[in-house]
């Protein structure tokens, strides 16, 4: 599998098959969270159209339920693509070189990309857990808009710097990253 993953990829740059899906999968991620906010706004019209208790406001409830499982979805497989292909290449390409290489594109994007990352994740993953009533009340909230539309904002910066990444290990690096 090993091998697999770091064969030639597929969008014509010099990285490996690990990295260019990760480049895919991280954009597909972004249009899931994307399809979840449209069905939340899509649900707040409908409860600003109708009054409470009327049939047609029903159908608010039922995209607010399906946009709760498309942003779950979309923080699982977030989370499973962290945990497995950035948190790794990040100890091993990037960290030996901080603080000393900041200066240098490869370092100082890619570590850009990992703080505002590294916040995006905590709080969507914050938001996820709320809106499934997985946290206890006294490190909960009510108010869903501003730590759905933070985390929200902050994936799609996240996933931004992500392509900046991509661009400066395997489109304009001479000698691009590889494992020996």
């Amino acid at each position: 599998m090993d091998a697999l993953f770091h064969s030639p990829g597929f969008l014509g740059t010099s990285a490996n098959l690990a990295a260019d899906a990760t480049l895919v999968f991280m954009l597909m991620i972004g249009a899931i969270f994307t399809f979840g906010a449209y069905l939340a706004k899509k649900a707040q019209s409908i409860e600003r159209k109708y009054e409470k208790g009327s049939p047609e406001r029903a159908g608010a409830g039922k995209l607010f339920r399906r946009h709760r499982w498309v942003q779950t979805t979309g923080g699982v497989l977030s989370t499973i693509l962290v945990l497995w292909m950035m948190i790794l290449p990040y100890r091993d390409f990037v960290a030996p070189g901080i603080p000393a290489l900041l200066g240098q594109p490869f370092f100082l994007v890619t570590t850009i990309h990992a703080l505002v990352g590294f916040f995006a994740f905590m709080i969507g993953i914050y938001v996820v857990l709320r809106g499934n009533k997985l946290l206890p009340k006294a490190i909960s909230f009510d108010n869903y808009k501003p730590w759905m539309r933070t985390a929200y904002v902050l994936y799609i910066v996240t996933i931004l710097l992500g392509v900046a990444v991509y661009v400066v290990w395997f489109v304009t690096n001479p000698n691009p990253p590889v494992y020996g």
